[in-house]
C-alpha cells in the first residue's frame, strides 16, 4: 500500500483533488476544455500519438506551474513560516477580502483579468515558435494556468492555508495533486476525442455555477474572519454566528436555483425564453436547477440543526469551537467536563507532581481545522473523556499573536522534530516524554490506545 508522505493526511490530498476538479468547473476553465483539446487535435499534423503528446506536454506546463507555486511558498517560508502565517489575523482578513473581492467578481459586479501585459508577453513567445515545439506547448499551459488564475484563485488560496497545518510538503504535494487533477480532463479528452462532443455547452447553467461559486466564497470569507477572531478574541464571528450566516447563504442559492430572482448584472433571458417565460404562471424549473437546489436545500436544513446544539461531524473543524477560544488558563473545575490549562505547561507539570500524574499536552492551532475535528468529535465522546480527565491537560497555541506562542511552537520542534497540528504528547511529571500521537484520526480505538499507553 502507498504510503502519504509524513505530516500529509488522506483527507487533505481529497482536499487537493476536490478542489482541482471544482476548478474545472468554473467560468474562466470549463469553456475552454472542449477549445483547447480541439486545437491540439485539429492541428496534429501526423497522428493521435501526436496529438496525445502535444496536449500531455500541455497538461505538464499546468501541472508545472501549479506545482511550481507549492515549491515556492515551501522554500520561501516552510513549515513554520506558512503556519505563522496562515494563523495571523491581518492575513487572513486580508485573504476573506481576497475572497470577498472574487466572489463580487464572480457574481458579476466587475470583471477581473490577468494583466494584459503578463499574457502579451508569454503568448508572444509561443507565437514566435513552431506550434509543434514542445517549448511552446509548454508555455500554452503557462499562459493557460495564468488567464484561469482569477476562477481558481480561492481554491488555491484554501489548498495553501490547509498546507500550513503540517510539514514544508504538504504545500508541494497538494498543488501536485490539484494540479494533475486539473490536468487529467485535457490529456483524457485527448485520447478519446469523441468525448468532446458529449461534454454540455455553455450557457445558462455556467452561469449558475459562477454565481453558486460566489456565494460559496461569501461563506468563506465568513470562515477567514472567524480565524481573525480566534486569534484577536472578539467573540462576534463565532461558531453559531458563522453557521447562521452559511444557513443564510444555503437558502439564498436554493431560491436563486429555483428562479426566485436573479442578479442584475446577470446576463439578459434570449427573447425567445424571456417570452416564454412571460407566458407561464410558474416558472419552469429545469433537472439541473431543481436537482441542485434541493441539495442546497437539504445542506441549509442540516446545518440548521448545529444551531440547535447537533454535532455536524466532519464540518465542524471547519467552525469556530464552540465557546471560542479561551484567552487566559481556565482555572475553573468543571465537573464531567475537561479542565485545560492553557498556554501555560509549567503550571501543569507543577500540579502533575503534586498529585503524581502525567501531563497530556494538546499542541494546537487557532486555525487549525484538523484540531478543531479532534476537540468535537473524539475529546466528547464519554469513554476518551473518562481517560483525558486522568491527565493533567495542558493546551498549547501555537499560532497565535505573540511571543508565548512562537516559544511554544519552537519548544513542539525543538522537542517532537515537527510542527503539524494537532500533535499530542504524554510527559511524566518531569517533563519527559512517554508517547505521542501524531494528527487526526477517526478510530476512537487507537485513540484510547495512545490514552492507555500513557497512562501505563
Amino acid at each position: 500500500m502507498i504510503q502519504a508522505p509524513a505530516g500529509i493526511s488522506p483527507a487533505f490530498l481529497w482536499l487537493a483533488a476536490t478542489a482541482g476538479a471544482l476548478s474545472l468547473l468554473t467560468p474562466c476553465v470549463f469553456p475552454m476544455v472542449p477549445i483547447t483539446v480541439s486545437y491540439f487535435l485539429r492541428h496534429a499534423q501526423t497522428s493521435r500519438a501526436r496529438a496525445f503528446t502535444a496536449v500531455a506536454i500541455f497538461g505538464l506546463g499546468i501541472i508545472v506551474t501549479f506545482t511550481a507555486l507549492g515549491v515556492t511558498v515551501a522554500a520561501l517560508v516552510g513549515a513554520a513560516g506558512l503556519t505563522r502565517f496562515a494563523a495571523n489575523a491581518w492575513v487572513n482578513l486580508a485573504i476573506a477580502a481576497i475572497f470577498l473581492t472574487l466572489a463580487l467578481n464572480l457574481l458579476g459586479f466587475y470583471q477581473l483579468n490577468v494583466s494584459s501585459r503578463v499574457l502579451s508577453g508569454i503568448a508572444s513567445v509561443t507565437r514566435g515558435r513552431n506550434e509543434s515545439d514542445a517549448t511552446s506547448t509548454l508555455l500554452m499551459g503557462v499562459l493557460f494556468t495564468l488567464t484561469s488564475f482569477t476562477c481558481t484563485a480561492p481554491f488555491i488560496g484554501t489548498l495553501l492555508v490547509a498546507a500550513s497545518q503540517g510539514e514544508w510538503q504538504r504545500p508541494i504535494v497538494g498543488m501536485l495533486v490539484y494540479a494533475i487533477v486539473f490536468a487529467l480532463p485535457f490529456i483524457v479528452l485527448a485520447t478519446v476525442p469523441r468525448w468532446i462532443n458529449s461534454l454540455p455547452s455553455s450557457g445558462a447553467w455556467l452561469n449558475r455555477v459562477k454565481v453558486v461559486m460566489g456565494f460559496v466564497e461569501i461563506a468563506a470569507v465568513a470562515k477567514f474572519i472567524s480565524n481573525a477572531d480566534l486569534v484577536w478574541h472578539w467573540n462576534i464571528f463565532t461558531h453559531d454566528v458563522v453557521l447562521a450566516i452559511w444557513v443564510a447563504l444555503a437558502l439564498i442559492v436554493t431560491f436563486y436555483l429555483l428562479g426566485a430572482f436573479r442578479l442584475p448584472h446577470e446576463p439578459p433571458l434570449a427573447r425567445s425564453e424571456a417570452t416564454r417565460a412571460s407566458q407561464r404562471a410558474l416558472p419552469h424549473i429545469s433537472a439541473s436547477q431543481a436537482i441542485p437546489a434541493l441539495v442546497f436545500l437539504a445542506l441549509g436544513m442540516w446545518l440548521a440543526t448545529g444551531l440547535t446544539g447537533s454535532t455536524l461531524g466532519t464540518l465542524e473543524s471547519f467552525l469556530p469551537p464552540v465557546g471560542g477560544a479561551p484567552a487566559s488558563v481556565n482555572a475553573a473545575d468543571v465537573p464531567a467536563e475537561l479542565n485545560w490549562r492553557l498556554n501555560d505547561l509549567p503550571a501543569a507539570l507543577a500540579v502533575a507532581r503534586q498529585e503524581n500524574r502525567r501531563v497530556f499536552i494538546d499542541f494546537t492551532g487557532y486555525t487549525c481545522t484538523n484540531c478543531r475535528w479532534m476537540e468535537a468529535n473524539m475529546f466528547t465522546r464519554p469513554e476518551i473523556k473518562v481517560a483525558m480527565n486522568r491527565f493533567v491537560l495542558a493546551r498549547l497555541y501555537t499560532d497565535g499573536d505573540g511571543d508565548i506562542y512562537d516559544k511554544q511552537q519552537q519548544m513542539q520542534q525543538q522537542r517532537f522534530g515537527t510542527i503539524a497540528l494537532p500533535l499530542y504528547a504524554i510527559v511524566d511529571p518531569d517533563g519527559k516524554t512517554v508517547t505521542t500521537f501524531a494528527g487526526l484520526t477517526r478510530s476512537p480505538n487507537d485513540f484510547l490506545s495512545f490514552l492507555s499507553a500513557g497512562l501505563n
